[in-house]
């Protein structure tokens, strides 16, 4: 950046694209959010997903507004950085319908969450998001049989639910 007034331009183009792709996503309005992005990638730190282009960012939107109908945000705080635009927001939904193969349960989440959009420029490069995966379980399982809570668990993570192991009979 040559001059004071270019960095801060700069950053109020970055942040109007931020605030607009928030709005965007609130209001399920996922052609208008996957425009903010050249090509799309999001990646969620917790779970070690990476969704990468336009036809698997829109997979992730459909399953992820299918268990959560009603999913939003309230932008607590956002900051600048070099390449970067820092959002503190609480995302917030009820579990209305599958999510990775658990049925839904219909409870209510509030979880506080760090999201990193990447820029090169002016351009969006990337969304990485950052989240305490304990603090949604918590909620989400709230009511939930605890001989369900392990396979629920397994799936919120992307893993197998464990197998118990059958022993043989011994004659």
């Amino acid at each position: 950046m040559n001059t004071q007034t270019e960095r801060c331009e700069l950053q109020a183009r970055r942040e109007r694209l931020v605030l607009d792709h928030f709005a965007d996503e609130t209001r399920q309005d996922f052609d208008a959010v996957l425009g903010t992005f050249p090509h799309p990638h999001y990646e969620l730190i917790p779970s070690g997903e990476v969704h990468d282009g336009t036809d698997d960012v829109r997979l992730y939107y459909a399953e992820t507004r299918r268990a959560f109908p009603d999913q939003r945000h309230e932008i607590i705080q956002l900051r600048h950085a070099d390449d970067s635009v820092i959002v503190e927001f609480w995302l917030l939904g009820t579990h209305r319908g599958p999510l990775k193969g658990i049925p839904p349960t219909g409870n209510a989440f509030r979880c506080r969450m760090n999201a990193f959009f990447i820029f090169e420029g002016d351009t969006l490069v990337c969304e990485r998001v950052y989240f305490d995966t304990l603090t949604m379980l918590r909620q989400l399982l709230v009511g939930v049989p605890p001989e369900m809570v392990g396979a629920l668990v397994s799936g919120l993570l992307g893993q197998p639910a464990a197998t118990p192991k059958v022993e043989a009979a011994v004659a």
